[in-house]
């Protein structure tokens, strides 16, 4: 099993070209046209299909992309997340089913310490088949996070199959052999295929025909609380200040020789780091007495962090698996109200480096000194109403409805077509 944390901002999608590029519809029908997306959704929607999703990702690990999308399905029908086994004291395979927020279901295979590996694949088999046959799932859709469940969802006949691709996977560490491969399958059973970035996008729109760049939101709503003094958390208000911060996965993608780095050189600065440190050894990681790693906290506990820094950070590396990333803290950042310095990853210096909402910078020394520029950056009232001009259209709810409209048609055009 592997873990990824990936993330960014929504347009909602009109096609245009061979490339399916997202742009903005023409004024003239703009108003029928919307009425009739609008009244193609409500029905999808009123009649949706079972969502099953396959994911790499953990439900309860950190709340991301999926959850975000995948909980408003849950609102319309039911939806059932089945994560990767994981491996309990039991005699035989059993599937562990239970609830979440909004209804959602969560299926957990479980299988036996020492369970054969040649035989995994066929226990998740029999265990999703006697899920569907329990749960009469007999009308459903397929939402993959993963290609590696192609390996026993094959047999399957869902009415819509969707890939929301958020990480080029192939480039994490611990990344299975058989990847790429399924990969490509999943590309030719795929009827949509999503992507959590701009340059994901690019590098993917070429293998299928209906590839649409969907980049990770934003709940503002939810970050925005952060504009305001908010209770300190206990284990950072005896922290001083002036406070940089950094919350997600603490993994390969992390520059931690940058952390070091930037630690030595202001020993005044108080480097906040939350998260959970995964597929990396926590030894590796630079020991300063002005870095503090809180380790893991939860979605509703962010703002409250997040109000008592200085400036928010994206200490990312440069390497293979950071190529295609868009992270979502951008956007959270930015919606806390906080200056953020990020390295040079392409889905932040584009747009939001452009738009001169973020600093980037490419070495140790440029990021001591754009965390000095985002430090008087603070009191920034034209920077912080650039921020809200910029995000204004952004939201989950118009980039799920963005993706809802495409599987509406998508299926629209599958039934015409079968008939």
């Amino acid at each position: 099993m592997f873990k990824t944390n990936s993330d960014s901002a929504s347009f909602e999608p009109e096609t245009s070209g061979e490339s399916n590029t997202i742009t903005a519809p023409t004024t003239t029908g703009k108003a029928a046209k919307k009425s009739s997306d609008t009244a193609g959704i409500e029905t999808f929607l009123q009649h949706l299909p079972d969502v099953v999703c396959l994911s790499h990702l953990r439900w309860d690990f950190v709340y991301q992309r999926p959850q975000h999308l995948l909980s408003r399905f849950a609102r319309y029908g039911r939806l059932f997340f089945v994560e990767e086994p994981v491996y309990a004291d039991c005699q035989q395979p059993y599937l562990q089913l239970s609830e979440r927020e909004a209804g959602v279901q969560l299926a957990v295979p479980c299988l036996p310490h020492g369970f054969p590996a040649e035989r995994v694949e066929e226990a998740q088999r029999a265990l999703l088949d006697k899920l569907f046959a329990e749960q009469s799932i007999d009308r459903y859709l397929f939402w993959y996070y993963t290609p590696m469940a192609l390996s026993f969802t094959s047999h399957f006949n869902p009415v819509l199959t969707v890939y929301d691709c958020m990480d080029e996977l192939a480039a994490f560490k611990f990344a299975p052999p058989r990847l790429k491969e399924l990969e490509l399958e999943l590309f030719q059973k795929a009827d949509l295929v999503f992507t959590g970035g701009q340059s994901l996008y690019e590098a993917k729109k070429q293998q299928h025909q209906q590839a649409y760049a969907f980049p990770s939101s934003i709940d503002k709503a939810h970050f925005a609380q952060a504009r305001k003094a908010l209770p300190e958390p206990a284990d950072q208000v005896s922290i001083p200040q002036p406070r940089i911060g950094f919350f997600g996965v603490i993994d390969e993608r992390m520059d931690i020789d940058l952390l070091g780095d930037l630690a030595a050189a202001r020993p005044e600065w108080q480097i906040v780091m939350i998260g959970p440190v995964v597929k990396i050894d926590p030894a590796s990681l630079p020991q300063h007495p002005n870095i503090h790693y809180l380790g893991g906290k939860s979605y509703k506990e962010l703002p409250a962090y997040l109000s008592g820094w200085n400036v928010a950070m994206l200490p990312f590396a440069i390497n293979e698996s950071t190529r295609f990333i868009s992270p979502t803290k951008t956007p959270e950042y930015l919606a806390a109200g906080k200056p953020v310095v990020s390295t040079e990853i392409r889905d932040v210096v584009h747009p939001y480096g452009d738009a001169g909402l973020v600093h980037i910078a490419d070495t140790a020394d440029g990021f001591v000194q754009a965390v000095e520029k985002a430090m008087a950056q603070q009191e920034d009232d034209q920077w912080l109403t650039a921020v809200d001009t910029f995000m204004a259209d952004q939201s989950w709810d118009k980039t799920w409805r963005g993706m809802v409209e495409l599987m509406a048609k998508a299926l629209h055009q599958k039934n015409q077509y079968q008939d």
